[in-house]
């Protein structure tokens, strides 16, 4: 009984993992497996525009299908990776990337949440000292 209840429990577990991280559809893929390969590693790092927090790998979105596709056509026609990368840069900005490269118009980006922090600390601290003060 208990091995039962193992066994359908990891099935379970298998198969969620599997449907959440797994959005490529078969008619998507490549005949080779090596520019396959080389698209999955390409869509892992590509922000879905839509979703914004998943990448287009993991995104069931009709644009990250649509840029899955582009990503492959692009590798078939013998564009290196980091050409296909650079033109959906071009086309979408440095947003597009999971991890944008730092420059000065993706410094918000990296700094941003920290400097919100810091605010808030700041604030926090002074009210808390005006408040013992009173």
């Amino acid at each position: 009984m208990r091995n039962k209840f193992l066994l359908i429990t990891l099935s379970a577990f298998l198969l969620l993992t599997q449907a959440a991280f797994a959005f490529v559809n078969p008619d998507e893929q490549l005949a080779d497996a090596a520019l396959e390969s080389r698209a999955r590693v390409i869509s892992k790092d590509i922000r879905c525009p839509v979703c914004e927090g998943q990448t287009i790998d993991e995104s069931n979105a009709d644009l990250a299908r649509d840029l899955r596709i582009l990503i492959r056509e692009r590798l078939t026609a013998g564009d290196s990776d980091e050409e296909v990368v650079q033109y959906l840069r071009l086309r979408y900005g440095d947003a597009i990337l999971m991890n944008p490269r730092l420059n000065k118009t993706t410094a918000l980006l990296w700094f941003g949440p920290f400097a919100v922090f810091a605010l808030g600390g700041a604030a926090t601290f002074a009210m808390l000292r005006k408040a013992q003060k009173s």
